[in-house]
């Protein structure tokens, strides 16, 4: 196989088709399955060395994030008072919990590190809202400065300030983390993440400010209270999905980006993601302002029914297929593996949705306890990212001899991490058969002391019934360039 020819579609269910035909003989070279080594701790990833340098970055983007949040909490604290504020901030945080649920959810097949999703968050809650808050006020200064109405903010100055730099907290991830993007995927949850800390503050500003503030000044607290639990309904029950619908399309363009070796399209994706979001923005923010300036209240109806909706519904479509994509994404690169004798056909086939990665779990919870579902968690993160830098590997992804070792040594880390976590559950179940995988070909040692060589059946057994022969060299680069793939281990092993 060369690097820019990805794997053949279905190749996992190809693995497992069996001509019709009596029982295999016995083999005489089936060898005895190797012992199952005793439970021991989890193992987990290799970590990477916290240095000097990688320190000083990181202290300096929370001490930069922290000083935008400072900020943006005494601007919005002078203008809403102590009371005003609590109360915002408390009704805007509701909703936040099962927004950002929705986002790890989708980010079920390959999540993202912990720190990462902070930080788009962290960013659109403080560092957008203290730009835009800068930006929106100084434009809203100029349109009265020439007699123009302040809504014009709104719908010429806001949606260009705001979706850019909610984007610009992804946009760094990209550039400077760019093995961390698995594709559109991560690009909506990394952007749909930095647009909900952007809402939650901004509706700080609503809840807090236009709710209480103002109909406690007019009227009493309890006028207050009313006015925020109806603006709670309308902006965020029924529209809080706005803000991380605009940004989502600029995600989709950094997803493009992040897995294209094509650099116009890394240029041209992005910028027309955020064109796309900035239009949306302003429409949506130009809604309101048409409504109010004609009466007819039709307008904000139309618009909603006819733009919104169905972009929101295209978007949760499109991301509910891309999920189904990034599971299917291991049927079609992990094939590779299986061929070489690092991996067998039914782990493949463990792999392919959520429902049997949950059952290869609770598989895994039957024969070896907490210490094998931990291990098969572990498992199944190692065996999705394998598939993914495969997967970048084929798309030409790595140009330099640098990020080609790079991946090679990644890969074969990945590789030593799937064998750790697989001596945790495999060869333990006693209701099957002991034996051997050999990258073609079952080698099983039956309860009567019978040996045969098996064909891998027409429906792949989940979960993983056996171990493997001894581990060949890694699928993907060597130094001196791509070499394909490597014929599997000679079985039996041979020994000196």
């Amino acid at each position: 196989m060369r690097p820019n020819q990805p794997a053949a579609d279905g190749y996992a269910d190809r693995m497992a088709d069996t001509p019709p035909g009596s029982p295999l003989p016995p083999s005489p070279a089936a060898p005895p399955a190797p012992a199952v080594p005793p439970l021991g701790e989890t193992p987990r990833m290799p970590l990477r060395r916290l240095g000097w340098r990688r320190f000083l970055v990181l202290a300096g983007v929370v001490l930069f994030i922290a000083g935008c949040a400072t900020f943006t909490v005494n601007e919005i604290g002078q203008d809403l008072g102590l009371q005003a504020l609590l109360i915002g901030v408390a009704a805007a945080i509701l909703p936040v919990p099962v927004l950002v649920a929705c986002y790890l959810w989708l980010d079920r097949y390959e999540p993202e590190p912990l720190k990462y999703l902070i930080f788009c968050f962290a960013w659109g809650a403080f560092v957008s809202t203290a730009a835009s808050l800068k930006v929106n006020r100084f434009g809203a200064e100029q349109f009265a400065a020439v007699g123009l109405p302040d809504a014009l903010t709104g719908v010429l100055v806001a949606p260009f300030i705001e979706e850019l730099t909610k984007a610009l907290g992804p946009i760094l991830l990209l550039v400077f983390r760019r093995r961390e993007w698995s594709g559109i995927t991560d690009g909506l949850v990394y952007c749909g993440l930095s647009a909900v800390g952007f809402a939650m503050v901004e509706n700080i500003l609503y809840l807090g400010g236009l709710g209480y503030a103002s109909g406690a000044d007019r009227y009493g607290p309890a006028t207050g209270i009313q006015q925020v639990i109806a603006i709670f309904i309308l902006r965020i029950l029924l529209f809080g999905f706005a803000h991380p619908l605009f940004t989502s399309m600029t995600g989709v363009g950094l997803g493009i980006a992040s897995r294209t070796a094509d650099r116009r399209i890394r240029v041209l994706a992005p910028i027309a993601g955020l064109l796309l979001a900035m239009m949306l923005h302003g429409t949506w923010n130009l809604l309101p302002t048409l409504t109010q300036a004609t009466g007819e209240a039709m307008i904000m109806l139309y618009g909603f029914l006819g733009l919104m909706v169905p972009v929101f519904f295209g978007t949760v479509g499109l991301a509910l297929w891309l999920r189904a994509w990034e599971g299917r994404l291991t049927e079609r690169v992990l094939p590779d593996y299986v061929r070489a004798g690092w991996l067998s056909p039914p782990e493949v086939a463990a792999l392919s949705s959520l429902g049997r990665r949950h059952a290869a779990r609770s598989w895994a919870r039957r024969v070896a306890g907490d210490a094998g579902v931990g291990a098969m968690r572990g498992y199944q993160s190692a065996a999705t990212r394998l598939a993914l830098l495969r997967d970048g590997a084929l798309r030409g992804l790595d140009r330099k001899p640098a990020d080609q070792e790079r991946t090679a040594r990644e890969e074969r880390e990945l590789l030593d991490a799937i064998t750790e976590y697989r001596s945790f559950f495999v060869g333990r179940d006693p209701q099957a058969p002991a034996g051997v995988w050999d990258g073609s070909r079952y080698h099983l040692r039956f309860p009567d002391g019978t040996q045969r060589a098996v064909d891998a059946p027409d429906e792949p057994v989940v979960p993983i019934p056996v171990v493997l022969a001894p581990a060949p060299a890694p699928v993907g680069y060597a130094p001196s360039g791509w070499p394909g793939l490597r014929p599997a281990s000679p079985w039996p092993p041979t020994h000196p």
